[in-house]
């Protein structure tokens, strides 16, 4: 059966449960709207044109009523360009002459799934959302108007108040692209999360696996802690990754250490990430994560150098005229240097956000990249966002 034929079966059988569910408990169903206007602009040091993008991002939800414990959720998003401000490269081969903002135009069905749920185990099955942890391994990148969705099976079962384990097999990512860079492929996820009275340690296993192209692995496994006593904050994280790719073996390491203090209304927060490399041949990759989130808002190492990369960071955030503000500045190096490349720039970031009522939010945000180095191929980059959020 192919892939529409059963998302049409999954569509079918989630309206009819739908149904059935409203009769019941006609009160528990839900639909949901939700806007997001935003403008981007991007400035770089190189031959690229000056991009600028004014978009909206329109998602509809529906999300039946339980019924012992079944219930299904179909939901439409629908991105556009706005008064003709559409000179940027999409990232999907439109207007090349300029810098990337990743916005393409785009209708899609973004989530269609059925999902049953008892005291202890949630199984979930259809196009869906999988956003594991601070989504630095998979995430749904809700950053961008297009965000990342799986054609997945999921399985969550709680044994204990302390210990929760989750597994999804994935089939297939729907990417940020407007469909044209989806990829079929062969993921495993696995996660378990046990808490302690000085916080939670996880572990998982991620095993990765793209159906097109040439064979390939990525293979990653790690554990993290994090925790909070007081108004102190805390992280560590360890990972091993094995990648092979038409037959060349990598391996490299990944560690984070983050701590933060909070002083009233004031949060002052430290950290370094390591994104290793394999004698600067290949660096540590997280395919499925929201990348947006790490390494910088300019969106500079959405791929990781293969000379690894090396980012510490420092913040201060804190509340002010009824919005939340956050300065941020990375120091970023090569984890195996090579004579070209071990400078890789600096980057500083500010946001504010606030809200108004319960469904508006509306915010500015800035990334200013430095380069370092010639060799890492990096240039000065310079972004704005201002945008308005509604939900109803």
């Amino acid at each position: 059966m192919t892939f529409q034929a059963k998302l049409s079966k999954v569509t079918t059988l989630l309206l009819l449960a739908g149904t059935t569910a409203t009769t019941y408990a006609d009160t528990q169903s839900k639909t949901t709207l939700d806007f997001n206007i935003r403008y981007e602009g991007v400035q770089q040091d190189n031959i690229l044109k000056d991009a600028s993008a004014l978009t909206i991002s329109t998602r509809l939800n529906y999300t039946s009523a339980d019924y012992q414990g079944f219930s299904g959720v179909i939901e439409f998003e629908d991105s556009r360009q706005l008064a003709g401000v559409d000179n940027y490269n999409d990232a999907i081969g439109n207007n090349l002459l300029y810098s990337v903002i990743a916005d393409p135009e785009s209708t899609e069905l973004d989530q269609a799934f059925l999902q049953y749920k008892s005291d202890k185990l949630t199984a979930k099955v259809g196009r869906q959302i999988i956003a594991l942890d601070n989504q630095r391994y998979v995430g749904h990148v809700g950053w961008r108007q297009d965000r990342q969705t799986f054609d997945a099976a999921t399985l969550n079962y709680t044994a204990t108040s302390k210990i929760n384990t989750s597994y999804s097999y994935i089939n297939k990512r729907n990417r940020i692209f407007a469909e044209a860079k989806d990829l079929h492929s062969n993921d495993h996820l696995l996660h378990i999360n046990y808490k302690t009275e000085l916080g939670l340690l996880t572990g998982y296993s991620y095993l990765l696996e793209v159906d097109e192209g040439t064979p390939n692995s990525l293979d990653t496994y790690g554990l993290s802690f994090k925790g909070k006593k007081d108004n102190f904050a805390y992280l560590a994280e360890y990972a091993s990754q094995q990648a092979n790719d038409n037959g060349s073996d990598h391996t490299a390491d990944y560690i984070a250490l983050e701590g933060a203090y909070s002083f009233n209304t004031v949060t002052v927060k430290l950290g370094g990430e390591v994104l290793g490399s394999d004698n600067a041949q290949y660096g540590f990759s997280t395919p499925l994560a929201t990348l947006h989130k790490f390494n910088g808002w300019a969106d500079q190492f959405l791929t990781t150098p293969k000379e690894g990369l090396v980012d510490l960071y420092a913040s201060v955030s804190g509340k002010v005229l009824g919005g939340a503000w956050s300065l941020v500045y990375h120091d970023y190096s090569a984890d195996e240097a090579t004579p070209t490349v071990d400078n890789l720039g600096s980057e500083i970031n500010a946001v504010f956000t606030r809200k108004f009522a319960k469904n508006l939010t509306v915010g500015i945000k800035y990334a200013a990249y430095s380069a370092g180095d010639v060799g890492a191929g990096k240039v000065d980059t310079d972004k704005i966002w201002l945008w308005l959020g509604a939900k109803f």
